[in-house]
């Protein structure tokens, strides 16, 4: 009975997060898994003149070869399967930026995965005081969202090949 009554509260608690909005779903922690933001809020923190871009936040770009026809400027190109193999060696090169925005083409796979094992691996790292706490994030839609909406933006789309991205697959 006791165990029933653990699980309910376990999943009234899981409802209620789902049913918030998602302004109000913001980290209870910054040990929590990454969650998505949107590109809206992303470009906030490019355009705004008091926030640096590796210090305050950072773009890591998990994507292959099609980092070359377009980016987000002052992004840090690590394909995922390179960076996947050095997750600990990363923590060192990264942890000193307060947010690191993850993403890949899409941000359905490698973006959320490197994301994630990053954040596995920093919470391991904060336990034992050898890093400091991080917001990591996954751009929701990744750069193919990213490049419909911000192609003809100079100060978010940097490198921008038209002709790759009218038929990128």
């Amino acid at each position: 009975m006791l165990r029933v009554a653990f699980v309910r509260s376990i999943a009234d608690r899981s409802l209620k997060t789902i049913l918030q909005p998602p302004a109000a779903r913001k980290l209870t922690s910054s040990m929590s898994a990454p969650q998505y933001i949107d590109a809206s809020e992303l470009v906030k923190d490019i355009r705004n003149p008091a926030l640096r871009s590796g210090v305050d936040y950072l773009v890591v770009d998990v994507r292959d070869e099609d980092f070359k026809f377009g980016n987000i400027p002052n992004a840090l190109n690590v394909p995922a399967h390179e960076f996947l193999e050095t997750v600990p060696s990363q923590i060192e090169r990264l942890n000193s930026a307060k947010k690191l925005v993850f993403h890949c083409a899409l941000s359905q796979v490698r973006g959320p995965k490197c994301a994630g094992r990053y954040r596995t691996a920093l919470n391991a790292a904060v336990q034992e005081g050898t890093a400091k706490e991080q917001e990591v994030v996954i751009l929701r839609g990744g750069f193919e969202n990213w490049v419909h909406q911000h192609q003809k933006e100079p100060d978010l789309v940097e490198n921008y090949n038209a002709k790759y991205w009218a038929d990128p697959y």
